[in-house]
């Protein structure tokens, strides 16, 4: 997804000389459908997925013949443009009638644009349709990268850590990190990670330091003190040195990527490997990219996730009709539609148990795909760790294992 431009880098420093955006009373969702009849929502989103943007081509449609709010995709190549702009034009002294209405975001982007008083609310709960979110099971729907959302971004979409294996090789799945090790003793040279920093290599770093940490709870604040740091991450590298061995050619190199693992699965290489996008599997079963066996599954204690959310600036010009557009999004109907791997593949956000009986049919109804798991079947989504915590192991991974 879009990262962080280095120019937004600077602008705590720039945000020195700003004051504050004011706290603008929020209307009742009952006063934001009234007052978004007739207005222009401007949604700044990657623009990079021909699906992605039929999808939001789709929701156009659908809020203006329901709400009479017209939604114009304004097609990004990095988010950071829009918080850039925002930013700009807070600088300029543009505090009403801002260009940008509705942001796609999460991670670094979110924390810029939080930490500078870029954003409108809080405003979620006051949405009909949050009252839905999974915020128990997927508590990555208020936390933000370890930052709490604080109901200034609604959740509209998930991402998960989830194993990809080969089921005419393998009968019973490791459930634990620790399972995982005592696999691979058993079938050496079937496993492997992508190297870090490929985000799915580091993935997997994170998912085993949780796993392991002595105090998990830890790694939600900044890594600390060095002591602190090295007596916290010793049982991942006690894990890693015991692994590493039974890896795929025995752990003195690394897929350079994802794909490049996935492909090791194709080939017959490995019977285990990687995948952030649960819903992929299927798709690239049927690109015949991926083994018809191939199949996912997740470990018991829940696996690492994180959540895309829409966001409103402080200076939107249309807040009421972005506000009526995020609850669509967070909509059972919009949730089911983006959730068919025939359409965009992105898992929902919603509890199923909060749904109604014709509102969870339309998560039945989704065409299942041969490696396609219910939502209730993916497990609990775990906490990334603050970033710091990576920034540290990445390098000390590096300076370990690289060839």
């Amino acid at each position: 997804m879009p990262r962080l431009l280095p120019a937004l880098l600077a602008a705590a420093a720039l945000s020195l000389s700003l004051k504050p955006a004011l706290a603008e009373e929020v209307p009742s969702f009952e006063q934001a459908l009234q007052r978004a009849e007739g207005q222009t929502v401007y949604w700044n989103a990657w623009g990079g997925g021909e699906r992605i943007n039929a999808y939001i081509a789709w929701v156009a449609e659908r809020v203006e013949a329901e709400h009479g709010v017209e939604l114009v995709h304004v097609k990004l190549s990095d988010t950071a443009e829009a918080v850039s702009r925002v930013l700009a034009e807070k600088a300029a002294g543009v505090d009403e009638g801002g260009s940008v209405d509705l942001i796609w975001i999460n991670g670094e982007n979110f924390a810029a644009m939080k930490e500078n008083g870029l954003l409108y609310g809080p405003f979620v709960e006051t949405l009909p349709n949050f009252a839905l979110v999974d915020t128990e099971g997927k508590p990555t729907t208020l936390i933000d990268f370890t930052g709490p959302t604080d109901g200034v971004e609604a959740p509209w979409g998930m991402a998960k850590l989830v194993f990809i294996y080969d089921s005419e090789r393998i009968a019973e799945t490791p459930g634990s990190m620790e399972a995982l090790r005592l696999w691979a003793e058993e079938n050496p040279g079937r496993f492997t990670y992508p190297a870090p920093p490929d985000f799915i290599g580091t993935t997997f770093l994170k998912q085993a330091l949780i796993e392991l940490a002595e105090d998990r709870s830890v790694l939600q604040g900044p890594a600390g003190e060095a002591a602190d740091f090295a007596r916290t991450v010793a049982p991942l590298w006690r894990y890693l040195d015991a692994l590493h061995p039974q890896l795929w050619r025995g752990g003195e190199a690394f897929p350079a990527s994802g794909p490049a693992q996935k492909q090791l699965l194709n080939d017959g290489a490995l019977d285990i490997a990687l995948s952030f996008h649960p819903p992929e599997v299927s798709a690239l079963i049927a690109d015949g990219q991926l083994p018809l066996s191939a199949r996912i599954f997740v470990l018991d204690e829940g696996t690492i996730g994180n959540t895309h959310f829409v966001a409103i600036p402080y200076n939107a010009s249309a807040k009421e009709g972005a506000m009526v557009v995020a609850n669509f999004l967070m909509g059972p109907e919009a949730q089911a539609k983006k959730q068919s791997s025939e359409i965009w593949g992105d898992d929902t956000v919603l509890a199923m148990d909060r749904l109604s009986p014709e509102q969870r049919r339309l998560f039945e109804e989704i065409p299942a795909g041969p490696a396609t798991l219910a939502p209730e079947e993916l497990g609990d989504t775990l906490l990334e760790p603050h970033p710091s915590w990576m920034t540290r192991i990445e390098e000390e991974w590096q300076a370990r294992y690289a060839q």
